[in-house]
């Protein structure tokens, strides 16, 4: 029987679980349709079955076994949701049953998310004690060990798109920007140019790092024409 994959990033949803004047704390879960759709894209679609007992509160998922010619079953219970409670009790065994089979299990080794009031926006509710927050948040990137443990997470928030959890280390998206001066050292260490002794020509006391931007500017341009060089 094929092992299920862990979930991708865009599969992932965020969900805020308790809010604070500091910040909030969020919770990694998947929905229902990621269920279904690994559970297709894996066995194939009619080599799984769900049913219900106890008035959707059980759910069982059966996977067709090729090689032992038999369906395999796995159960759980599920709960309420604040909607929609029949639909919702009927999605959270089903979800819950895929969690036996391996689908998503890799969630429960989500760290401690906190997301800092500054990157967020935290309300005062308007009744009674405590905050809200109406913030959304994704998972922007997400990565996993041999053994199937979250050892990078980045969570950004929906409306700023400014990352407000990390974990691990992420390459940047945008290549950081090379100053002039910089762009100067790595042209004359290509072409073995001699750059302290070039800046002195331009006067007794200059140095490399007192050059000025025009000075710069018209080394960058000498190498240009006398070698060739392109950005």
């Amino acid at each position: 029987m094929e092992k299920f994959r862990t979930l991708r990033a865009d599969e992932i949803d965020c969900r805020v679980a308790t809010v604070k004047s500091t910040g909030v704390t969020l919770l990694l879960y998947k929905d229902a349709r990621c269920d279904m759709n690994i559970l297709d894209e894996t066995v194939g679609p009619l080599d799984w079955q769900r049913s219900h007992s106890r008035e959707n509160a059980n759910c069982t998922v059966s996977i067709w076994d090729a090689e032992k010619k038999q369906w395999v079953s796995k159960e759980d219970t599920g709960k309420e949701s604040f909607t929609e409670a029949e639909k919702g009790l009927a999605s959270d065994s089903f979800k819950r049953a895929c969690f036996n089979w391996g689908i998503g299990r890799e969630l429960y080794s989500a760290p401690y998310i906190f997301v800092k009031s500054g990157n967020c926006t935290i309300e005062k509710k308007d009744r009674g004690s405590g905050y809200t927050c109406y913030d959304r948040f994704y998972v922007s990137d997400i990565g996993y060990d041999d053994k199937r443990v979250i050892n990078k997470l980045q969570i950004r928030n929906q409306k700023s798109q400014k990352v407000v959890f990390e974990l691990g280390k992420f390459e940047s998206e945008e290549p950081e920007e090379t100053s002039p001066l910089d762009e100067l050292r790595d042209k004359c260490k290509k072409y073995n140019i001699d750059l302290n002794k070039w800046a002195k020509s331009w006067g007794e006391n200059k140095t490399v790092k007192n050059l000025t931007d025009s000075e710069i500017d018209s080394m960058l341009m000498w190498i240009k024409e006398n070698f060739g060089d392109q950005k």
